[in-house]
């Protein structure tokens, strides 16, 4: 199972929506996402994520960090936030960062992409590398 947390209010849509788009096939997704209603409209989210909504300084990093669960699955963490630098680093499976200004708090001992850059590819080999299963499309037989 891989799990998502998404802090909305920190990545613009650019960065955000091809991320979400790629994880709209991922087999197995728990997507936690917290921020402003406003941000959390203005992306399209894989079905099944739970949106919370947050207003105030720090609240939706509270929702993020009370709806993370410690498992050995990977981790990605959407957001620059160095709040969840001690989250990232006592995580007991692998974690990937998608943002494009991480804190240097939260670049230590974690992959990094910024999908505006970088494209989704590094992600998609990340998530290869930790057994993240996406969904096949029906083949046509012949």
């Amino acid at each position: 199972m891989l799990t998502v947390l998404v802090d909305a209010d920190n990545l613009a849509p650019r960065r955000l929506q091809p991320a979400l788009s790629l994880l709209a096939t991922v087999a197995h997704l728990h997507l936690v996402a917290s921020g402003r209603p406003q941000a959390l409209r203005r992306v399209r989210w894989p079905l099944g994520s739970e949106l919370i909504e947050s207003t105030g300084w720090q609240s939706a990093d509270l929702a993020l960090a009370e709806a993370y669960s410690p498992s050995a699955d990977p981790l990605m963490l959407i957001s620059g936030d160095g709040d969840f630098a001690l989250l990232a680093a006592r995580h007991p499976g692998p974690v990937l960062v998608v943002s494009s200004a991480p804190s240097g708090r939260l670049r230590d001992g974690t992959t990094v992409v910024d999908p505006a850059i970088d494209g989704v590819g590094p992600i998609q080999d990340w998530m290869s590398a930790w057994g993240v299963e996406l969904y096949v499309a029906d083949q046509p037989s012949g």
